[in-house]
């Protein structure tokens, strides 16, 4: 069930869009925002409130990489894998994060504290390789300055 605010901040947007269908990428990141992820019964909150069918609904969330259908950790790092972080040592990168955190893609740490992902691009070529962990995004990386980046998040 979507609480009052999830309600109260997804019928506001109704009125910037011709459409109740048009608000639905907003709608479930204002969910996420507040729960973290979008489960199948928020999911379904936000159908039934839109006017749509959960199907249509699930089909926009799988393909926009930024809506979480499974709980993700505190924290969400994407690891670009464009070509210029290719050719810039994403390899390295991912190799140490994985090592350092004990987990693969798609995996999150044990006590919850990290979601690694990858990303197509992130729009920082200038600065491969490059992630981005929680909106901020860190580029120029090799191994070396990863543990100092991962403790500024608790």
């Amino acid at each position: 069930m979507l609480s009052p605010d999830e309600r109260r901040e997804i019928e506001k947007e109704l009125s910037r869009y011709p459409t109740r269908q048009a608000v639905c990428i907003d709608a479930m990141r204002i969910v996420q925002r507040h729960r973290g992820w979008v489960s199948d019964e928020s999911l379904a909150d936000i159908a039934e409130l839109l006017g749509m069918s959960r199907h249509e609904l699930d089909s926009v969330a799988t393909f926009y990489n930024l809506i979480f259908r499974k709980k993700v950790g505190r924290h969400v790092i994407f690891v670009c894998d464009s070509v210029s972080c290719w050719v810039m040592g994403y390899e390295r990168l991912y190799r140490a994060l994985s090592e350092r955190l004990g987990i693969a893609f798609g995996e999150t740490t044990p006590d919850g504290r990290f979601t690694l992902l990858p990303i197509v691009c992130l729009g920082a070529c200038d600065r491969a390789p490059a992630m981005m962990v929680d909106g901020t995004l860190h580029g120029n990386l090799d191994p070396d300055r990863i543990d100092p980046i991962l403790e500024r998040y608790e």
